[in-house]
């Protein structure tokens, strides 16, 4: 898995603080939404509440906010109608771009996301033009400690269920098949491993380099894009 660091993304993401942090709790309730109307409010039986659920915990949302999230989705089925869209294209330098959306009006979704594609330099495509230069894997980030063995750590990961892990600084990246996230979380967070991020993500399989001008470019059609509200996730195979 080298060369995959999802811990810069969220480094640089920490900055942006409270703005970040409210854009996050929105996308995150959408998604909790999605979840209940599809499973139900009981996460012992609704396996993909569970996932958002550990989701909002790791990105450090109260318990208070989840409960009354899945209370009001709970209440509100009739007129939840977020469906979820994945969109694919090229950014500047011919980068391969995924983004993952949760929306109720696709022609708005669409074409805020094709402006920005146009925008900076990129072209949307059909789906499956990129695609399949992804791998789906579970992704847990955790904190690494002054008191931490990375040797134990690595043991206890793979005891797990994990499928590899990393060191990356501060770090411990953690790489599960992806229906197997909530289950790998689970066990090592009753082994008291402290979470910065569990989320299913699409993992390039090569990466391409670009120069500093079209790299700046690149960055800030991301940023836009992360910024919208019908927008979940962006996934790219830009170093």
């Amino acid at each position: 898995m080298s060369g995959h660091s999802k811990w810069s993304n969220i480094k640089r993401t920490k900055g942006k603080a409270d703005a970040a942090k409210a854009a996050s709790f929105t996308k995150i309730g959408r998604e909790l939404a999605v979840a209940v109307k599809a499973g139900g409010p009981d996460p012992d039986s609704n396996a993909k509440l569970r996932y958002v659920i550990d989701k909002a915990k790791a990105a450090n949302i109260p318990n208070d906010n989840i409960n009354r999230s899945i209370k009001k989705s709970a209440g509100e089925l009739s007129s939840i109608n977020y469906e979820p869209v994945v969109y694919e294209g090229y950014g500047p330098g011919g980068s391969a771009v995924i983004v993952e959306t949760l929306t109720d009006n696709k022609n708005r979704t669409v074409g805020e996301i094709r402006h920005l594609f146009d925008k900076y330099g990129g072209s949307m495509g059909t789906t499956g033009c990129v695609s399949f230069m992804f791998e789906t894997k579970g992704v847990l980030i955790a904190e690494k400690t002054a008191k931490s063995d990375d040797d134990g750590v690595m043991m206890a990961a793979l005891d797990a269920g994990a499928a590899d892990i990393t060191v990356s600084g501060e770090v411990y990246e953690i790489y599960t098949d992806s229906g197997a996230l909530s289950t790998v979380r689970e066990a090592l967070g009753k082994q008291g491993f402290k979470f910065l991020s569990a989320e299913v993500e699409r993992i390039p399989s090569n990466y391409v380099a670009l120069d500093a001008e079209t790299l700046n470019k690149f960055n800030i059609m991301i940023e836009k894009l992360e910024e919208l509200d019908d927008v979940q996730n962006v996934f790219y195979n830009v170093e």
